[in-house]
């Protein structure tokens, strides 16, 4: 595994609360809001080597293709890292889980033919110095595949959002943030869009502050 030295901390997010609640309602939300099914779309295709950004409690690995020669899957929150050191027990590719945090990633240059961010990006704290990271780390011709919530289309949601982010809702819930502009913040840090599709999670239902998703891929240019 290519790591090299980093000065993020062992546990840069020390959510422990929070991460209980998000373990809990991630594995209800596979199949009752469809997030299963857009994991598969997310890693479909992928080979060689990958690295996962925030792989959470490790619900990304049982939908990795057998074409992925290794994952390095990097956690920095203590009790999501030993839920996703359990699931890569049970996983048909190799993972190996480290902590690490986005915006320091503690592997080298150029390492990976792709990267997967996966309802991760709402919540790094410097999102342009993640993606800068992601960047990095990528061959030239790589590929980040993304899955993540942010700004909606909708006006009066969007505004909705801004008050939020601006103050509960990275304190209750773990420092995500709704509304965050996640395509231009890729697009800002070098990436190529190839693939983009917009989502509403969950599909039905009355509109929520974090239903508005998109799927996608970029790449670094080659």
């Amino acid at each position: 595994m290519a790591l090299r030295s980093s000065k993020a901390p062992r546990d840069a997010v020390h959510h422990p609360l929070f991460a209980r609640f998000y373990a809990r309602l991630s594995v209800v939300a596979e199949e009752k809001a469809g997030v299963a099914a857009h994991r598969e779309e997310l890693l479909s295709g992928l080979s060689g080597r990958v690295i996962e950004i925030g792989a959470g409690n490790g619900l990304n690995f049982q939908h990795y293709p057998g074409t992925v020669s290794e994952v390095v899957a990097i956690e920095p929150e203590r009790h999501l890292r030993r839920l996703a050191s359990s699931a890569a027990l049970r996983s048909d590719v190799p993972v190996d889980v480290v902590p690490g945090a986005a915006e320091a990633l503690p592997v080298k240059s150029e390492a990976f033919d792709a990267a997967v961010a996966s309802l991760v990006l709402c919540s790094v704290r410097d999102l342009p110095r993640a993606l800068r990271e992601i960047h990095r780390v990528l061959r030239p011709g790589g590929e980040l595949r993304f899955f993540e919530h942010g700004r909606s289309e909708s006006r009066a949601m969007a505004m909705t959002q801004q008050a939020l982010d601006r103050t509960v809702w990275p304190l209750l819930f773990g420092g995500c943030h709704t509304g965050r502009d996640t395509l231009a913040a890729v697009r800002a840090a070098g990436f190529e869009m190839a693939r983009l599709r917009r989502l509403r999670v969950p599909e039905g239902g009355p509109a929520l502050p974090t239903s508005s998703h998109v799927l996608g891929v970029a790449r670094r240019p080659a």
